[in-house]
């Protein structure tokens, strides 16, 4: 079993991680990017059972199950053993309207019910506060159990005995315990009738959203399983959208690849806005875009980062976590990321990007207009300034500086959009200005990043290596497809950076060495690209290969490793889950020639 076997539970405001044992084995609480109250995931053999952990634990269990409700961000464990006894778990977090706006609590609502037999069960609540290094402290009351010691106290409120619970007795389960994780509060109601009511309400909301996808006709699932995920890491309090839910799970075995990635990234973000607007879910991109424009209005005349805290924090500095161990011992465990201080000058072209379809989009509840594209134009402006200049590129190389055509690619981008809104907008002065930058910049980027001994497009200008993200020229409509420049150099890519079934991002020395493990979305970006030259078959068989890579809920992590097949890096990865939603898209048969 893949230690990412694992279940994202959440509902836009907090999330957690659950194991086939019903084990909440990563809980940052009370939001993404806040001290894990649950941290075994990152724990050592020795160091989990101590705290760290909220689990269940049925004598004898032989048997273990687990699955999410269809079309719904509500996961179903269920433990049996050969007595025939068995129990089912079902996790979420409250998500629904209520009184005419959405209630998202900083809440996990954990429901155990008895199926078969007399089951007997033992409940573990073991908190962490600092990051594993103590465990929390513990107050009772008549119907809950309060943890402090950490940023902000956590309450239970169960209609379990609270002794069971503090003690962690065994007893046997008649019917069925309930259990609501969240502020120290006072629950109103019965605690069964609460979280009863959440859960019908939560799998309503999450059935009604799901059902207003635009999906592809195959692979339905899938897409709806991956775009629920992408939701779930859309923080609705500020719009933000982090590109995973954990931190320094390895890229590959031992690497040091180790990052936090609990925080937006302006280009990670792009893509998922996209992807979820191809499904018509557009509310994503109405909260992100108020979180961009905060974003440029906060910068004033300062460099616009690639990455944001999600409460908009702009000093994300990297410390350690001592007392984690890291994922299956692999340290360091990091907090913050070094990033934040990088210039990566295709920023300015992904938040142009996430915002163009708010000027064309009619259902929009706010359409874009004059004002929003003003400041838009400020990107455009730094993109016409540095869209020639050395950065750290997409994959942020920490030691080198270069000009990387990725980044000129999405400057151009800037550029080209803006002009195309200002047209729609009436503005042909401003059409024409933006046009005018796009083309200019469009010839030297040809000529500066194009590689004649190779036939092919190359990572950087003047430069003789290769990388992943050239697979995208087609898809920026920086060419078209047919071009033959285009063309070869996804052949180039294809001889140059494929291992098996999966494509390196890059195979270059970088500050850890060369990359072990297959950057999983540019395997999709390499199906992308098959698909837009007309090799539609060998871009299906890539597909269904990647496919199979998914955990047993749907669920990709960063990378791949090549000869296993093994998920490893920061899990769910957003970037992975948006490839699976373009490719599905992009191949499916269409529903008036489906049946």
């Amino acid at each position: 079993m893949s230690s990412l076997d694992l279940g994202l539970v959440g509902n836009s405001r907090t999330s957690a991680l659950i194991d086939r044992n019903a084990g909440i084995v990563w809980w940052c609480y009370p939001y993404f990017d806040s001290d894990p109250i649950c941290c075994s995931l990152l724990q050592s053999e020795g160091q989990r059972g101590a705290h760290g952990e909220i689990g269940i634990e049925m004598k004898g269990t032989s048997a273990r199950q687990q699955h999410y409700e269809r079309n719904a961000a509500i996961l179903v464990t269920r433990l049996s053993d050969e007595a025939g006894n068995a129990i089912e778990v079902l996790d979420f977090a409250p998500r629904f309207y209520m009184h005419d706006r959405m209630f998202a609590p900083v809440m996990l609502v954990r429901i155990v019910r008895r199926l078969s037999g007399r089951p007997r069960i033992t409940l573990r609540v073991r908190p962490a506060v600092n990051y594993g290094s103590a465990p929390a402290d513990v107050r009772t009351g008549a119907n809950h159990v309060s943890y402090t010691g950490g940023a902000q106290a956590l309450r239970l409120t169960t209609d379990a005995s609270v002794t069971d619970v503090v003690d962690e007795c065994a007893f046997f389960l008649h019917d069925c315990v309930t259990m609501l994780f969240g502020p120290d509060e006072t629950v109103n109601g019965a605690v069964h009738e609460v979280g009863r009511t959440f859960l019908e309400k939560t799998r309503n909301y999450w059935h009604h959203w799901a059902r207003n996808l635009d999906i592809p006709f195959e692979w339905q699932q899938q897409v709806i399983r991956a775009a629920i995920t992408l939701k779930l890491n859309a923080f609705d309090d500020t719009g933000a959208i982090t590109a995973a839910v954990t931190t320094s799970i390895p890229e590959a075995p031992h690497s040091g690849r180790n990052w936090d990635y609990r925080y937006c990234w302006l280009r990670d973000a792009f893509f998922v806005v996209n992807a979820l607007n191809r499904l018509g879910a557009t509310g994503t991109m109405e909260k992100y875009l108020d979180y961009i424009l905060n974003l440029i209005a906060d910068a004033q005349d300062t460099p616009l980062q690639p990455v944001y805290g999600i409460r908009r924090q702009v000093v994300l500095e990297e410390n350690n976590a001592p007392a984690l161990a890291g994922y299956r011992g692999m340290g360091p465990v990091r907090i913050g990321n070094q990033a934040y201080f990088q210039i990566q000058n295709d920023v300015f072209g992904s938040a142009v990007l996430a915002g163009t379809q708010a000027f064309f989009d009619t259902r929009l509840a706010r359409p874009a207009g004059q004002d929003m594209f003003r400041k838009l134009e400020r990107l455009g402006d730094r993109a016409v300034e540095l869209y020639n200049v050395p950065d750290a590129g997409i994959w942020e190389l920490r030691g080198a500086q270069r000009v990387h055509t990725y980044s000129s690619m999405m400057c151009w981008a800037a550029c080209h959009r803006l002009s195309v809104i200002a047209a729609h907008l009436g503005l042909p002065e401003r059409a024409r200005f933006w046009d005018g930058h796009a083309r200019r910049m469009h010839a030297e980027i040809c000529k500066a990043a194009w590689n004649e001994r190779l036939q092919s497009f190359v990572s950087t200008f003047h430069g003789d290596r290769l990388d992943a993200s050239l697979l995208l020229m087609a898809e920026f409509r920086f060419f078209e497809a047919d071009d033959p420049r285009f063309v070869s150099t996804v052949h180039a890519i294809e001889r140059h950076l494929r291992r098996g079934d999966f494509l390196l991002r890059y195979d270059e020395e970088d500050d850890f060495g060369r990359p072990e493990s297959a950057f999983l979305v540019c395997t999709f970006w390499w199906i992308l690209a098959l698909t837009q030259i007309g090799e539609r078959d060998r871009a299906r068989a890539l597909f269904e290969n990647v496919l199979g890579k998914c955990n047993h809920l749907g669920l990709l992590a960063e990378d791949v490793t090549i000869d296993s097949g093994e998920l490893w890096g920061n899990f769910p990865q957003t970037y992975s889950m948006v490839g699976l939603i373009q490719c599905a898209a992009r191949l499916s048969k269409s529903w008036e020639n489906a049946y």
